[in-house]
């Protein structure tokens, strides 16, 4: 039987190829773009007196609120 696995249950669909190799890279280029910009615009409006706390403050916030919104992905 085509689609069944040795004890009769149905196989889980195979993932195609956009879900293995397009879907992973365009997660990664959109993170990696998303940090880039966000710890640049928090380095250019750097006021003086945060230091490294508002970097990575802003690295965080946004992290949060990519796992928060694309968790589950």
């Amino acid at each position: 039987r085509e689609g069944m696995d040795a004890e009769g249950k149905p196989r889980p669909p195979r993932p195609r190829w956009y879900e293995r190799h397009v879907q992973p890279c365009l997660a990664e280029l959109l993170g990696s773009a998303l940090f880039i910009f966000i710890g640049c615009m928090a380095v250019l409006e750097d006021s003086g007196g945060t230091g490294r706390l508002q970097p990575a403050l802003a690295h965080g916030l946004a992290l949060g609120v990519t796992v928060t919104v694309l968790g589950d992905v």
